[in-house]
Parts: C-alpha cells; sequence; structure tokens
C-alpha cells in the first residue's frame, strides 16, 4: 500500500538505482504518472518530461488499440489488428485525426511551448502511477522507440500479476507492488486523489528550472 504517489515515486525509485545519472530521461504518462515520475527523476538525478500518447481504436470497439500516436507525428500501427477488424483507411483516417487533434492539445497545454527532450539513443524510462490493462504504457512504449529511444523501461509502483515486460513491448519491466488480488490501480494507494493539468505542469517545469 502507497500513502500517495510521491510515496510511491520514491519507493519505486529505490528499485531502479542502476539508472542513477545514467544517460536516460524520465518519461510520467500524464496525469498520474507525473507525479511519481518527478520522485524517481529527483532521486535518480534524471531529466524529467511526459510522453504524450493516445491509443488508436478500433471504432467498433475503442477500448482495443489497433495502433497509438504520440507527439511529433510519431504513430504506431498494427496493421495485422487494423486488417482483421476490417478497418479501412477512412475509418482510420478519421481516428487519426481525432486522436492527433487531442496529442497536440494536450502537448499544448503541458509543454507550454517547451520542445520535448531528446531520446535517440538514450534510456527512456516509462512511469505510470499503476498498470492494469497495459494498453496505454505498450503505446507510450512503441512511440519512445519510434522517438530514438534505444532502450525501454516500463515502471510503476503497482501492476497486476503476469504483466510481463514483453507484453508492453518493454525491455524491462520494474514494479514495487503486484498483489495477487489485484483489481484497480487506486486500491494500492491511501491517496489517489486525481492529478491536475496544472500540477502536471507545476512539475514540469520545476523539473526544467
Amino acid at each position: 500500500m502507497f500513502g500517495d504517489r510521491a510515496d510511491a515515486g520514491r519507493r519505486l525509485a529505490a528499485h531502479l538505482r542502476e539508472y542513477r545519472g545514467a544517460k536516460a530521461v524520465v518519461l510520467g504518462l500524464p496525469r498520474g504518472g507525473v507525479p511519481v515520475a518527478a520522485e524517481v527523476a529527483r532521486a535518480l538525478e534524471l531529466p524529467l518530461d511526459v510522453i504524450v500518447v493516445r491509443k488508436l481504436g478500433v471504432p467498433a470497439h475503442p477500448e482495443l488499440a489497433m495502433g497509438a500516436l504520440g507527439e511529433g507525428g510519431v504513430e504506431v500501427v498494427d496493421w495485422d489488428l487494423v486488417r482483421r477488424a476490417r478497418v479501412g483507411p477512412e475509418e482510420l483516417g478519421r481516428v487519426e485525426e481525432r486522436e492527433r487533434a487531442v496529442v497536440a492539445a494536450r502537448v499544448a497545454e503541458l509543454r507550454g511551448g517547451r520542445p520535448p527532450l531528446d531520446l535517440v539513443g538514450r534510456v527512456a524510462i516509462v512511469v505510470d502511477d499503476g498498470i492494469a490493462t497495459g494498453s496505454t504504457a505498450a503505446a507510450a512504449c512503441g512511440v519512445a522507440r519510434a522517438l530514438g529511444a534505444a532502450r525501454v523501461v516500463v515502471a510503476t509502483p503497482v501492476a497486476p500479476p503476469g504483466l510481463t515486460a514483453a507484453g508492453l513491448d518493454a525491455d524491462e519491466l520494474v514494479c514495487v507492488e503486484t498483489p495477487w488480488d489485484f483489481q484497480a490501480v487506486g486500491a494500492s494507494y491511501d491517496d489517489f486523489t486525481p492529478t491536475t493539468e496544472h500540477e502536471v505542469v507545476e512539475l514540469l517545469t520545476a523539473a526544467r528550472t
């Protein structure tokens, strides 16, 4: 059980000591992953950034990801799933257009015009406050690789048992707790108050300055 996201981040950082001062970037998944990532970045003396991703949901089943979009026009598509789901070019295009607009809006709000940190040749440590299905984390891993990351590590305080790095398209998975009776991420926190956009912006600004 974690007190709050800051507590979770400090405990997670203890499992990532090998990356202290390494050629790595800590990437928080907005919004709840950013307070956790901020503690990790502080403890490991690494730069902090966000990784803004949006799943491309199959039109008939939006919860099923057929790919992901990230900032900078990065796109990862599971073409086998697109074919199996019989998603045509026009349908795919509409989903891409909608999610691309959401990514652009979120990037503008969170970054405030600041450029993203360069991932080329670096270790990308993707941090969330917990993983349930893993689809968003997997999308972030795909985007991080497309942005040039040499190695992708997914780090989270809590996840269901049986989750693997391979299942997330990551090179490594670091998790503090994997409860046998896992039901929801929030159940592992005493305080799981939603993180606001303002808090995310403040944490990013503090890390850059």
